[in-house]
């Protein structure tokens, strides 16, 4: 039996963060992970494909199993469903039986660039035609009760970036509570910069929030952000994970959490702790055989080495099982650890 839903909604007086959808990576124990901090204010699962057949409610329970305990991961944080299709009557059914699930909003992905994605006529294909995407939001919006908000992830465009007001009008037009934007386009996938300046322009148009998301790998970069967006809605993704503490930073500057003690700036991050809540998640959902966990823990660290400051990356990479994994990751700690014990001595 599933819990009362928790409501999710964004208002304009209200700053948010919410942890981006990333296929693959953030799974239900990835997102019971993330939502220890309390930094989130929610999360958008990872999409459930709508193609020839509606999902049924199991699968819905299979891949957002927090559905079943009120719409929040047992650590706390609200999850939003994601539905990726580009059929209309279809999407717009299965978000009724999202909602049906436990779903008390419904997300809808324009913004994938997958090439599998794009030539089964979902995410970023629909930015090339503008009244298709009111079309499916439209028809999602009338098939849910009015409570249950409807919002869009958009990139700026399918090859310019000036599709975004187009498709982001037909967006808020179809009945979106909410629109997020993901700052390239989707030829540009995820190369370096993301263009933050027309998700501003979008803001300054809609008189609904916009999410900006895109290339927010550290707290300076999130300030240009805001700067350059003036929005007080952002959505974290990859550098969530390449820095675990960056969401709690950020969520700090928003106002969501207190400031972590300044003593706390010089600690280094435990990864081995952080790693093994990764397990304990990936067991209690997955069961503690696994195949996915060690797969999955270096796939994080991969993250964090290309875009944090993880440097133990091509030690880990040879293990070939959790437990060498953790191993090779104390011995790394306990070293790092004993150089700075030395470098206070000296300074001392």
């Amino acid at each position: 039996m599933t819990q009362e839903p928790t409501s999710i909604l964004l208002t304009p007086q209200a700053p948010a963060l919410i942890l981006a959808p990333m296929d693959g990576l953030t799974d239900a124990p990835m997102r019971a992970v993330q939502g220890e901090a309390g930094a989130f204010t929610h999360a958008v699962s990872e999409f459930l494909r709508v193609n020839a057949d509606v999902p049924p409610k199991k699968v819905f329970h299979r891949d957002v199993p927090e559905l079943l305990t009120g719409g929040r991961t047992l650590t706390g944080m609200p999850v939003q469903v994601q539905l990726l299709g580009g059929d209309a009557d279809r999407m717009a059914e299965a978000a009724l039986i999202g909602h049906k699930a436990g779903a008390s909003a419904i997300d809808i992905n324009f913004g994938c660039p997958a090439p599998t994605v794009n030539r089964h006529d979902g995410g970023a294909t629909l930015l090339k035609y503008p009244q298709r995407i009111r079309e499916i939001v439209s028809a999602i919006r009338a098939a849910l009760p009015p409570e249950i908000p409807v919002s869009a992830k958009l990139r700026l465009g399918w090859d310019t970036i000036d599709s975004i007001h187009e498709n982001a009008a037909m967006a808020a037009e179809g009945g979106a509570a909410w629109i997020t934007i993901h700052g390239r386009t989707k030829i540009e996938g995820y190369k370096p910069p993301a263009h933050w300046a027309p998700i501003g322009e979008v803001r300054a148009n809609l008189d609904i929030p916009v999410v900006a998301n895109g290339d927010i790998w550290s707290l300076d970069a999130f300030k240009r952000c805001q700067d350059e967006t003036g929005c007080t809605h952002f959505m974290l993704g990859r550098g969530a994970l390449a820095d675990p503490t960056l969401s709690y930073q950020i969520a700090a500057e928003l106002g969501i959490v207190p400031p972590r003690p300044q003593y706390l700036s010089d600690v280094p991050f435990d990864w081995i702790a952080q790693l093994q809540r990764l397990v304990h998640w990936t067991d209690h959902f997955e069961g503690p055989s696994s195949r996915k966990i060690l797969p999955r823990m270096k796939q994080w660290l991969n993250l964090a080495r290309r875009h944090g400051d993880f440097q133990a990356f091509d030690e880990v990479k040879r293990a070939d099982s959790v437990e060498e994994l953790f191993a090779i990751l104390g011995a790394t700690q306990s070293s790092s650890s004993s150089q700075t014990s030395k470098s206070f001595a000296a300074i001392s």
